[in-house]
């Protein structure tokens, strides 16, 4: 099992797809998709977030872990990606008991993911700043895994480095 994470705009939905693309009998869980599927009474995340918020995120990643453990369960090899910063990475390693198990957090430059926010044609920094997150990856995110920085990889080249040196054990 994978999981990848990083900041929005850092590339995780495409690597991810693309790391799933290369493995045989495989599944890409995507994490967002639990918190899309709330139609009312959604509490997003913001830079001072309420507790309901809270534990919806942690309800998401509980739901990421379950359907990953689920599929992998299945014969399948998974990678689940979404934003997992601060101790909430080391809540889903703790979650997720398949072993292997390779974290990969994607950390590309802050000036490299404003550039790749504004080319794509969704707005992910509406209540957050690149640099709020940057910040709470690079200073509140435990270091577990394989911490690629990506600013200067196209997501086949970052896909090669995961298969090259992805930890075994996070």
């Amino acid at each position: 099992m994978f999981v990848i994470t990083g900041i929005q705009a850092s590339g995780k939905s495409t690597v991810a797809q693309l790391l799933a693309e290369r493995l045989p009998r495989s599944v890409h869980v995507r994490g967002d998709g639990f918190r899309r599927m709330v139609v009312n009474g959604r509490a997003d995340m913001t830079p001072t977030p309420s507790p309901e918020a809270l534990d919806q995120l942690r309800l998401r990643h509980r739901l990421t872990a379950t359907v990953s453990e689920g599929y992998t369960r299945a014969g399948f090899t998974v990678v689940a990606q979404d934003v997992i910063l601060g101790e909430h990475l080391a809540e889903m390693v703790a979650m997720i008991k398949t072993r292997p198990l390779s974290v990969v957090v994607l950390a590309p430059r802050p000036e490299v993911v404003a550039e790749r926010e504004a080319a794509r044609g969704k707005n992910a920094y509406d209540a957050w700043a690149i640099q709020q997150l940057d910040h709470i990856l690079r200073r509140q995110t435990p270091r577990i895994g394989l911490w690629l920085d990506t600013s200067d990889q196209t997501p086949a080249e970052t896909v090669e480095d995961i298969l090259a040196h992805a930890h075994s054990e996070p």
